[in-house]
């Protein structure tokens, strides 16, 4: 009997002991459980304090910076007013694109004056007048095409060659300032239409102070301001066209001068090859 209540007593014990041992570990998965999802969500919170903070400084840094270039311009521009700003950018735009078919055509026209007259002395030498016009045809540029127009009229004699040479020439050089009277033209007429819209602005200022009746600091400023921008989009266009016109001109005076130069030296090339006939 003894023996009977101790078994008992001892499987009671551990069956206390095993239910006891699993709600512990029910405690500690829980607690484990818990304190995942306690991270979890920190770590998510950190994230969005982080992106909160990440915008308030990026605000802060463009409202110290203030806006950039581009929507500074665009932002005047509309101040401004469409009429007037718009075709002052129109100037721009066409001008613009004048200038750069100028450039284009410009620097494909540029010649190694040296090199053709070395090239065409040689062929004259030795296949004679046409190998010599051979080599102008494969060559491009004004100069190249200039020679031709003399070695084609060789026969005609040396007189005649050099009335041809200065004739076409002439006609290479209008070629060469095709377009630029354009361009002055925008360069004239971007700060005019600039004026323009700066006396029309201040009329419409004055007419606003006259309906107001009363002479606002802030209504003047305001109207003086839009008005005037249309002059500094006008002047800030020629001055654009202005730098692309002088580097055209400037380009199209070298391009004539080696013209000039090579049309000279094809002369007296000429003359020695008559007199070694």
């Amino acid at each position: 009997m003894k023996k009977l209540f101790a078994f008992i007593a001892v499987f009671g014990m551990l069956t206390l002991g095993a239910s006891f041992t699993t709600v512990a570990q029910d405690e500690t998965t829980d607690e484990m459980t818990v304190e995942q999802t306690d991270s979890m969500e920190m770590e998510e919170v950190m994230e969005d304090t982080t992106a909160v903070a990440e915008e308030v400084v990026e605000d802060v840094i463009a409202d110290v910076e203030g806006p950039t270039l581009h929507k500074q311009i665009k932002i005047k521009f509309i101040e401004g007013g469409p009429g007037f700003m718009g075709i002052v950018l129109l100037c721009l735009i066409l001008g613009l694109a004048i200038a750069i078919e100028r450039i284009i055509y410009l620097n494909l026209a540029s010649t190694n004056t040296n090199k053709l007259l070395i090239a065409v002395e040689e062929a004259l030498n030795q296949g004679g007048v046409e190998a010599a016009k051979e080599v102008c045809r494969n060559t491009r540029g004004p100069v190249a095409s200039i020679f031709y127009q003399g070695l084609d009229r060789m026969e005609e004699g040396i007189e005649v060659v050099e009335k041809s040479v200065v004739a076409y020439g002439s006609v290479q050089m209008g070629l060469l300032e095709k377009g630029i009277t354009w361009i002055s033209l925008f360069i004239a007429t971007a700060p005019m239409l600039g004026f323009m819209g700066t006396v029309i602005g201040m009329i419409g200022a004055f007419d606003s102070i006259e309906a107001a009746g009363d002479i606002s600091p802030s209504l003047v400023a305001g109207g003086i301001k839009v008005a005037l921008l249309t002059t500094v989009g006008g002047l800030i266009v020629a001055v654009i066209l202005q730098v692309f016109y002088n580097y055209i001109i400037s380009k199209i005076d070298s391009i004539v001068n080696d013209m000039e130069d090579a049309s000279i030296s094809l002369i007296d090339i000429l003359v020695k090859y008559n007199l070694k006939k």
